[in-house]
C-alpha cells in the first residue's frame, strides 16, 4: 500500500453516481483510496460540512493566445478556472491569432499554454474551409476535435462552413475518429435578418436578439446532424440554447447516432430581458432567450438530454464592449469562474435530480465524450485527485474586484450565487484556496486516449 500524501476527511463526496461521505486518500496526485475510514496519511484536511466534485472540465473557453492575450491569456483565465473549481479547460481555435488551423499554428498555441497554465488543458482544432488539408495533422498532435462555424465567427482568419465543406471535414473527422463541434446557427438566416434591420437604421439589442430567432439555430442543427448522420461522424453541437434543438439532437442520438448537445451556464440563468438590462456584457451567439424558453431547456437539462455543460467563457476588452450600434459589440460572455456555482444556485438539484447529475455534467460525461484519459472526470480509486471543495451552504456576492479574468467584467456582478468554492486540488496539489490562487502553473496538455 502506497503511503498517503494526504487524507480528506469527512467530505460529502460527489461521484457522477451518487451522493456518500467519505475519506479521500490521495496518493502521487492520484486517489489511492476511497472509503468510510482511511488511515492517516502525511497531511490530513478536515472537510466537514463541505461537499467535494469531481474538478470541472469547461470544455468551452476562449483564452484567445496567442495573439490576443489583451482579451484574455491563458494565465489569467485558468486562474479563473481553478477559482470556479475547475481543473481542466479545452481552448478553443478562432480567437487567438494565428487560429489553431495547423499543426505549426497549434505548436504556438501548446509553448505558451504549457507555460502558463495553472490548470490542465486540451485544444480544439479548427475546421475552416482552407485547413482540409491539415486536419490529419492536427490530429496527430492530439487536438481533442475540430470546431467549424456554421454562421460567421466574427474572427476574419477563422471563416465559417457552407455544407459542402462541412460534409468533406466530417468524412475526414471520422476517418480520424475525432469528433466535430459546431456553432450551430443559420449565416443566410442571420446574415439577411441583420441586414434588413440595419437597412432600416434598427441596430438597437432587441433589433439584434431579432436577428438570430431559434429557427436559424434549428436550421442549422438539423443540417448539421444529417450530414453526420451521413458521414458516421460523432458530432458536438456547442451553447445550444432552446429545448427545441436540444430534442433534435435526442431523437437523432435515439435512432443510433452519436450526437450530443452542450449547452451554457448562461442559457440557464439570463433570459432577453437581462440583455436589455445589462448591455454588452450579456451579449452573445446565439443570444440569450425569452423566460419561457428558458424554462424549457431546463427541463430538457433535468431530464438528462444535455451532455455537458461548458461556459463559452469569450471576454474582450471593454472598448469592444462600447457602441451605439449592437450588432457592431463584441459578441461573448465572461463566465468560465462561476459556471458550478450558477448551476448551483438555479438547479436546486439536492431537491430535484441529485448532485450527481452536476457531476456528470460538468465532468464525468465531458471526459467520457472526449475520450479523456481514464484517470479524469470522476471520484474514484485511480482518478487524478482534481477536486473542488465546496460549501453549498454558503451564498456570496459576484464582485468585479474578485473576479480572475484579465478585464473585470461580467453579467454575472452583482448577483448573490450559492455554493462557494473552497478549494481546488489539481492532481493532489492545493492550487485555489480561500479566494487565492496559491499554486504555480502546472497544467499538462492533455490528448484524448488511444485506448
Amino acid at each position: 500500500m502506497k503511503s498517503l500524501d494526504l487524507v480528506i476527511r469527512d467530505a460529502k463526496v460527489v461521484t457522477s453516481t451518487g451522493l456518500l461521505t467519505a475519506d479521500i486518500g490521495i496518493a502521487e496526485g492520484k486517489i489511492a483510496e476511497l472509503g468510510e475510514y482511511v488511515p492517516n496519511g502525511k497531511e490530513t484536511l478536515d472537510a466537514e460540512g463541505l461537499h467535494i466534485f469531481p474538478g470541472v472540465i469547461d470544455a468551452h473557453v476562449h483564452f484567445n493566445e496567442p495573439g490576443r492575450a489583451d482579451w484574455e491569456g491563458i494565465a489569467t483565465g485558468s486562474a479563473a478556472i481553478a477559482a470556479g473549481g475547475g481543473t481542466m479547460f479545452f481552448d478553443m481555435p478562432l480567437n487567438s491569432h494565428p487560429p489553431t488551423t495547423t499543426a505549426s499554428f497549434f505548436k504556438q498555441k501548446l509553448a505558451v499554454a504549457e507555460k502558463q497554465s495553472l490548470v490542465d488543458f486540451a485544444l480544439w482544432g479548427g475546421l475552416v474551409p482552407q485547413n482540409l488539408d491539415k486536419l490529419e495533422e492536427l490530429a496527430g498532435c492530439g487536438v481533442i476535435g475540430f470546431k467549424a462555424f456554421m454562421s460567421a465567427s466574427g474572427i476574419h482568419e477563422f471563416q465559417s462552413v457552407d455544407d459542402t465543406t462541412l460534409r468533406k471535414g466530417m468524412k475526414k473527422a471520422a476517418a480520424l475518429k475525432l469528433p466535430v463541434a459546431v456553432h450551430a446557427e443559420s449565416d443566410k438566416m442571420t446574415n439577411e435578418l441583420a441586414q434588413q434591420a440595419i437597412t432600416k437604421k434598427k441596430t438597437g439589442i432587441r433589433d439584434y436578439l431579432d436577428s438570430r430567432p431559434i429557427k436559424a439555430e434549428l436550421d442549422a442543427i438539423r443540417r448539421a446532424i444529417a450530414i453526420a448522420e451521413e458521414t458516421a461522424c460523432c458530432l458536438h453541437v456547442v451553447h445550444v440554447s432552446s429545448a427545441a434543438g436540444v430534442q433534435l439532437i435526442t431523437d437523432s442520438r435515439r435512432k443510433g447516432f452519436d450526437i450530443t448537445a452542450e449547452t451554457c451556464p448562461h442559457y440557464l440563468t439570463l433570459t432577453d430581458k437581462d440583455v436589455e438590462k445589462l448591455g454588452a456584457v450579456a451579449k452573445c451567439a446565439p443570444p440569450l432567450r425569452s423566460a419561457k424558453e428558458q424554462k424549457e431547456l431546463w427541463k430538457e437539462f433535468m431530464a438528462g438530454s444535455i451532455t455537458t455543460i461548458g461556459s463559452d467563457h469569450s471576454p474582450a476588452p471593454p472598448d469592444m464592449k462600447q457602441s451605439e450600434d449592437f450588432f457592431q459589440v463584441w459578441g461573448g460572455i465572461s463566465g468560465a469562474q462561476h459556471l458550478l456555482s450558477l448551476l448551483i444556485t438555479q438547479g436546486h438539484f439536492e431537491r430535484k435530480a441529485g448532485l450527481e447529475l452536476l457531476a456528470r455534467l460538468t465532468s464525468a460525461n465531458v471526459a467520457k465524450r472526449f475520450n479523456l484519459p481514464k484517470e479524469k472526470g470522476d471520484i474514484a480509486v485511480g482518478c487524478d485527485a482534481d477536486l473542488a471543495l465546496v460549501n453549498l451552504g454558503t451564498n456570496f456576492e459576484v464582485r468585479a474586484e474578485a473576479l480572475f479574468y484579465r478585464h473585470k467584467q461580467s453579467p454575472y456582478v452583482g448577483q448573490r450565487l450559492q455554493g462557494l468554492v473552497k478549494r481546488t486540488f489539481l492532481r493532489g496539489q492545493t492550487i485555489f484556496q480561500d479566494g487565492k490562487i496559491v499554486g504555480k502553473p502546472m497544467g499538462k496538455f492533455i490528448r484524448p486516449s488511444s485506448e
